[in-house]
């Protein structure tokens, strides 16, 4: 079995989720009292959020690189950044190690095709939607154009994530909100709908909405245990 190296505490709400789901998915296919090989880097997220802003991307990145290459360095084969957002340092990340980086938009963007989806919302922090690091990705790599709310409906989705999400705060409120989100968008022709923050999955389940849905977290998860187990 090979051995896979996170990146997380980008929250760790979300990194306890993929070390959850990369365990389970390993026991499940081979049985008995099988568990995954890995090894973590958590941060501390106060300090990686100060940095996300202009000035601060550059050391992030550098913080990111460093700490991939110690994983590397303790017996990673591959390595996952366990957050949507901070794969604004996957370039960076990626020139510094000698293993692979296993970028969370191409198994959301390969999941997508598969299924044939080709207008999903994706709900995700601000940069996320706004920004053009994730989306053209999509874009270029596999043909998807990504819909995204209306820009107050952009700040309630990445407010929510950040006041209450990542702190492990789960609302009925902000839940009923987001529905109403995807309302919105399935009105105006949504095929699907992208949890492009790894948190998101905290707040809804696939069973809440109308529409399918695209995890990035249980996908990127199930990319690491395809490499683990070389299937």
């Amino acid at each position: 079995m090979r051995t896979i190296g996170l990146l997380g505490g980008l929250s760790w709400e979300s990194t306890a989720t993929y070390y959850a789901a990369i365990n389970r998915g390993v026991r499940d296919a081979l049985g008995g009292l099988n568990s995954a090989k890995i090894v973590l880097h958590s941060f501390n997220f106060d300090e990686v959020a100060a940095l996300q802003t202009e000035a601060g991307w550059p050391e992030a990145s550098r913080r990111l690189a460093e700490a991939a290459q110690h994983l590397e360095a303790a017996g990673a084969e591959c390595i996952l950044i366990c957050s949507n957002l901070m794969h604004k340092t996957a370039p960076v990340v990626e020139q510094a190690i000698g293993v692979p980086l296993f970028h969370i938009a191409d198994g959301l963007g390969a999941a997508l095709k598969t299924e044939g989806r080709s207008k999903p919302l994706l709900l995700a922090t601000g940069p996320v939607m706004e920004e053009t690091f994730y989306s053209d990705r999509l874009r270029e790599k596999f043909g998807i154009d990504a819909m995204v709310p209306d820009k107050e409906d952009r700040a309630m989705v990445h407010r929510v994530v950040f006041d209450e999400l990542v702190r492990g705060i789960i609302s009925n409120e902000s839940k009923q909100a987001y529905l109403g989100v995807i309302d919105k968008a399935m009105k105006a022709g949504a095929d699907s709908v992208i949890f492009g923050c790894t948190e998101i999955g905290l707040l809804l389940q696939p069973e809440d909405v109308p529409l399918p849905v695209f995890d990035t977290a249980v996908l990127h998860a199930e990319i690491a245990i395809k490499f683990a187990l070389n299937t």
